[in-house]
């Protein structure tokens, strides 16, 4: 039934990497069940067979998907099935979608969808880097265009030591999470959180990981030279496309070097918009209007651009390969807020904002790995109007999730522990104008924002974008991309970190790869940039506050006995919630009994200390404590000190000399001081109130006789 089952299976860091096709999905043009320890996933590939008419761009689509199933777990929440894609999911898409991309021949337009799907999920073994060599090894041998096979790999950092593909235990203690993907002949994404590593560490991992995924690829093509399909025809540009370019470029190409010489991003696209336009209605006039006609005057203007950079070392705006364009940082802009930042380089801006919150304010999270809750949350957004734009305003898209998650990787290494500081912390990175790496800006502004706040960060944490053109006859690296280089250069390199080391590296290359030697050079220019933007951010703020804002919460942390929890919860939940009532505090209990208050006033926090432990402390003989008479009787008192503890007054301990009635020295709801004397045999609680002075609750023990008498009375 299955005759045209293979199977191709390696050792692969330690553990057996088994790759699958012909059993599963065979009506997709490729799927391949790719097994990694017990992680599994099932990944197809499906091209339409024409393109679209007048489709002017490549549509990939790149869907990953995780079946809480594949943990032996339910989803939470109403509906109980998986839902829209969350946040991870979305990041391993992109994951997966920035190395492929490339690799399509560049006049393809026929619309390919991939899919990953998560069937099992050993809980050591992370599917992402599985699910991206499963997705190569179905295009392979799909037919369709694709000049793969890639691989990818993880790479940690542990004891001074790469390792490959750590497990989840393996991961906490590494100082690097990075993940690479590329070709035989090169790299083509790196995505990493780093905890302060220097250059050449980084370096080393990259090409650590690219020589450690070169079996996976031999393995691909092992599998593809027994079952893939027949490899679709490649369109080679026609006759009439040759010339139409030709003629594009006699129309277009001293307009558009004049419109790329003016400096000023508006006035450049404005001039770029009227050449185009002319050169349309002139090839509308001459019956060569085509539906690729916009997509060759992109080319050509691609081409003025790259070439001029190679030839002058001017770019676009005039700067040098290596100049950062002018920076302002400020701090504290918004009144109202805890912490906030405007940070302006060039014509890319970022308002970011600092929020303080408790425990309650934490991120909970279902994921097929568990539940599990997020303290540090970052959200970047970017609204039409930052580029001078009309367009849809709703939920975040995947660039936006992206770009959060990199400036979440850059700061997240560098800030305090919960047991240091116990505070959940909110960033909104709001996107004001943007013509260059708005991410980066975002990285800047929440290091700004943070220390504004009064986190303390372990040091300010900066980045920059850096840019790539590479022709055969040589290359630039360019510091501070404007979006335009972006656009029409071949190479997106982000990195951020402090002036002690790298926190965060994001690559993606757009052509089939580059070389140890670029990425060097990138690396050190990269350095020199972020050392530079690190000095103009220390002009408005060096390091964060002294204090928290007055804005946020307070928050102390106590801690009592495992014991003593439900003493302070009460049955459900009545104590803490009347706690919350009276005092106006926030209170988070844990496991390990300890308790964080949340005020407003550090009167507020110390009355609801006071009555924690009231209900936690025991009560010590000597002591002088301040109670209220909650009942009378015949023998005496019962007083209501430390929360909920009562004790007895005997009559004979009221007050110096006879006491005749209880209700002739106290009555109900008198507030009287009263020394712990002891415990009697059946655990109660004996206090007095005759040892005590009640105007200054001084212990007079030494002053008062055996039955209540002074001793200078008793001398008379």
């Amino acid at each position: 039934m299955f005759d045209k089952y293979f199977r191709k299976e390696l050792d692969w860091g330690g553990r057996t990497l088994i790759l699958e096709t012909g059993k599963v999905a065979r009506q997709a043009d490729g799927a391949v069940m790719a097994r990694y320890g017990d992680t599994v996933v099932l990944a197809t590939a499906v091209g339409a067979k024409s393109a679209k008419p007048g489709q002017d761009f490549f549509p990939l689509t790149v869907n990953y998907q995780e079946k809480f199933f594949a943990a032996g777990r339910i989803p939470g929440g109403f509906f109980k099935r998986e839902g829209r894609p969350t946040e991870k999911e979305t990041l391993v898409s992109r994951l997966i979608d920035r190395p492929i991309r490339p690799l399509f021949p560049a006049n393809f337009r026929n619309e390919v969808q991939v899919v990953v799907t998560v069937l099992s999920h050993d809980l050591e073994n992370d599917p992402d880097v599985l699910a991206m060599v499963a997705a190569s090894a179905a295009l392979t041998l799909s037919g369709i265009p694709f000049f793969g096979p890639i691989g990818g790999a993880r790479v940690g950092h542990i004891d001074g030591a790469y390792v490959l593909n750590p497990t989840t235990a393996q991961r906490e203690k590494s100082a690097l999470d990075l993940v690479v993907a590329g070709t035989q002949e090169g790299v083509l994404m790196v995505e990493s959180e780093a905890h302060e590593l220097s250059e050449e560490i980084m370096l080393g991992a990259v090409t650590f990981g690219h020589a450690a995924f070169q079996p996976v690829i031999d393995a691909i093509i092992a599998l593809a030279e027994h079952a893939a399909k027949d490899p679709w025809a490649l369109v080679e540009p026609s006759e009439q496309e040759k010339s139409l370019a030709t003629r594009i470029d006699a129309l277009a190409r001293e307009g558009i070097r004049s419109a790329y010489d003016e400096r000023e991003k508006a006035s450049r696209h404005e001039k770029l918009s009227a050449v185009k336009n002319a050169t349309m209605a002139a090839l509308t006039e001459e019956g060569l209007a085509t539906d690729k006609a916009k997509g060759l005057f992109k080319e050509l203007e691609a081409d003025i651009v790259r070439n001029a950079i190679l030839d002058h070392g001017t770019r676009i705006d005039g700067r040098d390969t290596k100049t950062v364009r002018p920076i302002l940082a400020e701090v504290g802009i918004l009144p109202r807020t805890h912490g906030s930042a405007l940070f302006t380089r060039g014509e890319t801006q970022a308002i970011v904002v600092a929020t303080l919150g408790t425990a309650q304010d934490e991120q909970l999270i279902d994921a097929i790995e568990g539940e599990f809750r997020e303290h540090f949350m970052l959200h970047y957004n970017f609204p039409p109007f930052s580029v001078g734009e009309t367009g849809r305003m709703g939920s975040p898209g995947r660039r936006e999730i992206g770009h959060g998650k990199l400036a979440w990787r850059a700061v997240h290494p560098l800030l305090p522990g919960k047991d240091k500081f116990p505070y959940t912390m909110r960033v909104v990175s709001e996107i004001t104008e943007s013509n260059g790496s708005s991410s980066m800006a975002t990285v800047c502004g929440t290091s700004l924002a943070l220390m504004d706040a009064g986190v303390p960060l372990t040091r300010p944490v900066a980045g920059i974008a850096m840019g790539l053109i590479k022709e055969d006859r040589g290359f630039a690296v360019l510091s501070d991309i404007l979006g335009d280089e972006d656009h029409l250069g071949d190479m997106d390199f982000k990195v951020a970190g402090t002036e002690t080391g790298v926190t965060a590296l994001q690559m993606d290359i757009k052509i089939t790869s580059i070389t140890p030697e670029i990425m060097k050079i990138a690396l050190d220019q990269a350095r020199d940039g972020r050392l530079h933007i690190l000095g103009e951010m220390a002009k408005a703020l060096q390091g964060a506050r002294a204090d928290v804002s007055s804005n946020a919460p307070r928050i102390t942390v106590i801690s009592v006995p495992k014991d003593k929890i439900r003493d302070v919860i009460g049955t459900g939940g009545k104590v803490i919630r009347e706690i919350v009532e009276q005092t106006g505090c926030k209170i988070d209990i844990e496991d390990d009994g300890t308790i964080k208050i949340a005020a407003t006033s550090d009167e507020q926090a110390q009355k609801a200390i006071d009555k924690i432990r009231g209900l936690t402390s025991e009560a010590e003989v000597g002591a002088i404590y301040t109670g209220k008479v909650v009942k009378i009787a015949d023998f005496g008192a019962f007083v209501n000190f430390m929360g909920a503890k009562d004790g007895l007054v005997h009559i004979s301990e009221l007050a110096q000399g006879r006491v005749a009635r209880t209700g002739d020295v106290v009555k109900v709801g008198d507030v009287v001081k009263v020394k712990m004397i002891g415990v009697d045999d059946r655990g109660k609680v004996k206090l007095s109130m005759r040892v005590v002075d009640q105007a200054t609750g001084a212990d007079i023990s030494e002053q008062v006789g055996a039955k209540g008498a002074r001793r200078d009375d008793a001398a008379e």
